[in-house]
């Protein structure tokens, strides 16, 4: 009964959990407290390999989902089990775990945490030293391959357990040292955190500013009972939009569940488009390097190539995903990246990673010397009409990429990451999912007419 058991448990084993940047499943389902146990030991062992020693320190914290505390438990006894001593920073956002691991110096860590998705589910984000990340073409598959074996080498030291406080502390004096905050002025902020993990950060950090701070769903909680902690997603920004229109704000802020995509509602309560925060941010850490490279994904955003160029700076592409754009930011030298569903990637001394805090303090910054409303600053920068991501199911990915390939062929402009191309008044991508049968467009053209058109059009080829 047990070897059957054990041959039932092993035919079922959740390979589509490992994704291209994370490992993200349902909880008690796909992600059990048995996976958690044989990750830690995986993760122990591919560390060892990877660093090329095997006394190593690991950060370790969690989000605040239930599921998180049991699974965080079973993490650290099989990294345990494997020699491995472990620094607990407790409740943390996705930033908060990369700072506390870049910035003292540890040899990486695991942070358990499903990000945005709703709360039956849960996960892992893993790192390397100075934040570096871990995908799916740098690891990931590696360590599923060593979880679904569950063969590890017996090792007769056990790992320590420690804890570390004033992570979040330390993050917001950071960010604080890098932005002259009294050039900041007196703001009406509302800041919706969605229940996720951002509460802590932005309550420590608005402590220092001289604003007036209108929290939104501060409470954490893995249930997310207000609405989903994925802000790109429009409907989900509906009561902030509504709450800064409300009380007549000067700006809102959006997080995401674990903080690592942020986003800004102006003060007519519209979503400022991704690529202008961007292309704003941008500008300002090239006044600090100029002549620097500036990175931002394939998805369309032209706005931020022009504000780059205009400012002097480098712009490259780079492969859409947080952990690609850091792998090829980190080649190209970057001073700054960005992607368009709201990663914005900061250099340190210590490490180049998403810092929403730093991010909050340059914006703020630079509307209160500009002198100007949000709408103001942006309105000039609002030249391109978009199509938002369109996903379309289809029956086979790469005969629909073929059929472009041969209809637009002398207009594209990478390969590398789908397919993009630049028609003139018009230009678009098509990717495939690394998972499900869907392709994704996203096109951007010089009038909302054009937009209608073309996605029509792109949208037949797709589709036939």
């Amino acid at each position: 009964m047990c070897i059957l058991s054990n041959v039932i448990k092993y035919m079922n084993f959740p390979t589509n959990i490992f994704k291209a940047y994370d490992i993200r499943g349902l909880y008690g389902i796909e992600v059990t407290e048995e996976l958690a146990y044989r990750l830690g030991r995986a993760f122990a062992e591919f560390m060892k390999k990877d660093q090329r020693k095997d006394d190593l320190t690991l950060v370790v914290c969690q989000d605040m989902r239930a599921s998180s505390d049991p699974l965080k438990a079973e993490l650290i006894r099989g990294l345990n089990k494997q020699g491995i001593d472990i620094l607990d920073i407790g409740l943390a956002s996705t930033p908060t775990f990369y700072f506390g691991v870049a910035k003292y110096a540890y040899d990486g860590g695991i942070q358990v945490t499903a990000s945005h998705n709703p709360g039956q589910y849960n996960g892992f984000k893993m790192v390397r030293p100075c934040a570096g990340p871990i995908s799916g073409e740098s690891g990931i598959m590696e360590i599923r391959d060593m979880v679904e074996k569950n063969e590890f080498p017996k090792i007769e030291r056990q790992g320590t357990v420690s804890v570390k406080d004033g992570i979040i502390e330390d993050e917001v004096t950071y960010a604080l040292s890098q932005v002259d905050i009294t050039k900041i002025k007196p703001m009406k902020v509302v800041v919706d955190n969605a229940n996720g993990m951002g509460a802590l950060v932005m309550d420590e950090l608005f402590k220092y500013l001289p604003c007036e701070l209108d929290k939104m769903y501060f409470e954490l909680d893995g249930n997310f009972p207000n609405h989903d902690a994925n802000p790109i997603i429009e409907e989900n920004n509906r009561d902030i939009q509504k709450r800064v229109k409300e009380i007549s704000a000067d700006i809102g802020i959006a997080l995401d569940g674990d903080s690592d995509r942020i986003f800004f509602i102006d003060n007519e309560g519209k979503t400022v488009e991704p690529s202008i925060v961007r292309g704003i941010l941008a500008q300002i850490y090239l006044r600090q390097y100029p002549g620097g490279a500036v990175g931002y994904d394939v998805r369309p955003g032209k706005i931020t190539e022009d504000m780059i160029l205009d400012a002097g700076g480098r712009p490259f592409l780079t492969r859409v995903g947080h952990s690609l754009i850091k792998e090829k930011s980190k080649e190209e030298g970057a001073i700054f990246s960005g992607e368009s569903s709201g990663h914005f990637f900061i250099k340190a001394d210590f490490g180049f990673f998403e810092m929403p805090a730093v991010v909050v303090l340059q914006f703020l910054k630079e509307i209160s010397e500009s002198g100007k409303t949000v709408r103001e600053f942006i309105a000039p920068l609002m030249k391109y009409a978009h199509s938002g991501e369109i996903n379309f199911e289809v029956p086979d990915k790469r005969a629909v990429l073929d059929r472009l390939h041969k209809k637009y062929r002398e207009y594209i402009t990478q390969e590398f990451d789908g397919l993009s191309f630049d028609l003139g008044n018009y230009w678009f991508n098509v990717r495939a999912s690394n998972t499900d049968d869907v392709v994704r467009l996203n096109l951007e053209a010089m009038s909302e007419d054009v937009v209608k058109e073309r996605v029509k059009e792109i949208s037949d080829i797709i589709s036939v």
